[in-house]
């Protein structure tokens, strides 16, 4: 069991803790183990394992909790879990995605109620019998329904990076029988959505029993769905749902597009193709008349023989792609030549130790630089966000003194000073005009008072625009994926004033956030407002989400031209609002 599996079951005990009402230190030193296993290089399994070595050795895992996690490598569970899950019932955790509950107010739920769902819990909601709960109230209780009907509609749903690491693990696995030549994800994972439901695995070579027979070996399957002669669908212990087809080679093509989809993409390729006297299927394209096979082992061949340009997988969700890949007599396709992640020269917010990271400047810097980066902003919180160890005006100023200092120090990569300042309840900036001017790359950010009305979110995003110091909007919606919907504000009314003011919108690629989404950036784009992507790193790792926030510009239509960290250092910050 990985460090990753392990924290997950300690931090769900903490959880389950802090719901019972346990000890604050407690639950704390659960929470602490579970970031020292996140954050460490080394497997706490191995660990355990070597001889002379001890779990305790490890900064924040004391006496209690190495026997914890000792207990969870041996028995894949923890009592303590077990226990508390019995108390409180299996459906605390699943209450604590819930925006507004939080762990007091689940308690005082369970406390009155046994709530075998969360669909019992929403028709309660919907009686109206949880407004006279102490700290409850109307407005509470429609909060509880909306993150309800919310939760409905991602259920069963995994953040894209889940899904991308379960699909590349399965694959290496898979290319281990001899003479598979290839395997490839489709669906909405190969179209880069922010969230997967399923992962579609395609594989081309190998004698398909010996796929199936080596496929139903792998440990992380908990049950078999199907097993048919082309086709092994599972569960794994994740939660996920896997399909993995074997293909004939000479169709490879043909059955790649149609598991990729988009369904509403397949239908209008569909439908061109009747048009103009074909059959398309997973098999091949056809001509009706004939029933003869014209088109079948790649995709391009696919679109050409359909007329079209070939649509980059990102693309294809009937939005417009259809008639952009048209070749007609005497005009080219229209599709855009979209956004690569090699095309990335800068990241543009990440946080160090100074703050809430977990690496030096330094050390982000060097790892950045080793990821092919030419340039980074530090941009460490600002003083309002006193959990996150914000910086005030002093201490950004010795920052920026530290970082013209490194600069001369580490090489091959140039640090640009930053930071990410709130966008206060009002509109304006947490830090003095002052300090902000001294900097590069500031970064404007909302982290409280979200539940404020349309209208004033809107003026208080408005107003901060209008400070000249500003450069970038910050993860623009404030949503956290399953779990946080976005803030309600005029889209269009902030794009238009940032595009006058000459404000940079930011896509978060961390897979939390992954905001702005998709429709948003290519509104962005139609509108001419110029856009940055950034990781919002807080540990050297994160820096490889950079991917997904490509994909989310290749998603919104996005050529290089359109995203400033694209641009060498000196003419990315002559293209920003101001340059320090």
């Amino acid at each position: 069991m990985d460090n990753h599996k392990i924290a997950q079951i300690l931090t769900e005990t903490a959880d389950l803790m802090e719901i019972d009402g346990a000890d604050g230190f407690r639950i704390r030193s659960y929470r602490n183990a579970c970031q020292a296993l996140e954050t460490m290089t080394e497997q706490a399994a191995d660990i355990a394992a070597t001889e002379g070595r001890k779990l305790i050795d490890v900064p924040s895992i004391g006496k209690s909790i190495a026997a914890h996690i000792e207990e969870i490598l041996r028995t894949g569970e923890l009592s303590v879990h077990k226990e508390l899950l019995k108390k409180l019932s299996p459906v605390a955790l699943e209450m604590l995605k819930i925006q507004g509950l939080g762990p007091k107010g689940i308690a005082t739920v369970l406390s009155h109620f046994k709530v075998p769902s969360l669909g019992e819990l929403e028709t309660l909601a919907r009686q109206g019998k949880l407004r006279d709960l102490p700290r409850m109230g109307e407005k509470l209780e429609q909060k509880i329904i909306r993150s309800l009907e919310s939760l409905q509609l991602t259920a069963g749903r995994r953040l894209i990076d889940v899904a991308d690491h379960l699909a590349v693990e399965l694959a290496d696995y898979l290319k281990q029988v001899p003479d598979v030549k290839s395997v490839t994800a489709a669906g909405s994972l190969r179209r880069g959505c922010e969230t997967v439901g399923d992962i579609d695995l395609l594989v081309s070579g190998g004698d398909a029993k010996d796929v199936a027979t080596h496929f139903l070996k792998h440990p992380q399957i908990a049950d078999v769905i199907a097993h048919g002669e082309n086709k092994v669908s599972v569960h794994l212990k994740e939660g996920i749902q896997v399909d993995v087809r074997m293909l004939e080679e000479s169709c490879h093509g043909a059955a790649l597009q149609y598991f990729t989809g988009s369904k509403l993409h397949n239908v209008a390729l569909r439908d061109r193709a009747k048009r103009m006297g074909y059959k398309l299927n997973e098999y091949g394209l056809f001509r009706i008349h004939d029933e003869q096979l014209v088109a079948a082992a790649t995709e391009e061949e696919i679109y050409s023989t359909l007329g079209l340009a070939y649509i980059e997988p990102e693309l294809r969700e009937n939005t417009g792609e259809l008639d952009a890949a048209e070749v007609a007599e005497g005009r080219p396709a229209q599709l855009p030549h979209l956004l690569r992640i090699d095309d990335m020269r800068g990241d543009l917010h990440m946080h160090s130790t100074a703050s809430d990271g977990k690496f030096s400047i330094t050390e982000m810097a060097e790892a950045a630089r080793d990821r092919g980066l030419e340039y980074v902003a530090i941009t460490d919180h600002s003083k309002s966000l006193a959990m996150a160890n914000g910086l005030n005006e002093k201490r950004l100023l010795e920052q920026i003194n530290q970082i013209r200092s490194l600069a001369k120090q580490v090489e091959g990569i140039r640090i640009l000073c930053g930071t990410e300042v709130d966008i206060l309840a009002d509109g304006s900036l947490d830090l003095e005009d002052d300090a902000l001017a001294e900097l590069d790359v500031v970064v404007g950010s909302i982290h409280s008072h979200m539940n404020q009305p349309a209208e004033q979110m809107t003026e208080r995003i408005l107003k901060a625009i209008e400070n000249p110091n500003l450069c970038i909007i910050g993860h623009p919606t404030g949503r956290l994926q399953l779990r946080r919907d976005p803030f309600p504000f005029d889209m269009e009314a902030v794009l238009k004033h940032a595009k006058r003011h000459g404000v940079a919108m930011e896509i978060n690629s961390f897979p939390d956030r992954l905001d702005l989404r998709d429709t948003h950036v290519r509104m962005c784009k139609e509108i001419g407002v110029k856009l940055v992507i950034s990781t919002d790193s807080h540990h050297t790792r994160h820096l490889g989400h950079m991917k997904y926030g490509v994909l989310t510009a290749r998603r919104g239509w996005l050529e290089k031209s359109d995203v400033l960290n694209t641009l060498p250092a000196e003419k990315f910050l002559a293209a920003l609002r101001k340059s320090g």
